[in-house]
């Protein structure tokens, strides 16, 4: 009996996690890297919504990308919320990035500094080739 419930399960848990589609060499690639304790996702390209929020896959050319960053923010501080456990605050942040080229990699990378979420797109090089510069729409969303 136990056998059968630990394989039903077993093959429940990896339908969640599909492969990655093969980049196409049309296309140019790119990856969402988030912190080990945040999340990180593809939301939106071009205004459109993305289905998989572990990439993108564009078409060369100018390209606006909409990331969705959960991160965690307090809990320890005075006042009325010292005992309050952290919280989980999402924020939506843009990235606008002009050369997108066919066949390269990419990746993005966010993180929390004093409660400020930053981004930003870097090359195959780790060259900084575009930042979050609008200030993100931020809550407990």
């Amino acid at each position: 009996m136990r056998t059968p419930l630990a394989l039903m399960l077993l093959a429940s848990l990896t339908a969640c996690a599909s492969k990655l589609p093969d980049p196409d060499p049309r296309l140019a690639w790119i990856d969402i890297a988030p912190e080990p304790s945040d999340t990180l996702m593809a939301n939106r390209l071009d205004d459109k919504r993305w289905d998989d929020g572990r990439y993108y896959q564009v078409m060369p050319g100018k390209h606006e990308l909409e990331l969705r960053y959960q991160f965690e923010v307090g809990g320890a501080g005075g006042g009325f919320g010292m005992n309050a456990e952290p919280s989980r605050i999402t924020c939506y942040m843009e990235l606008h990035y002009d050369r997108f080229e066919a066949g390269k990699r990419y990746r993005v990378e966010a993180r929390n500094a004093a409660n400020q979420p930053m981004a930003w797109l870097y090359d195959e090089h780790r060259n900084v080739l575009a930042r979050h510069e609008i200030f993100p729409r931020c809550g407990p969303f």
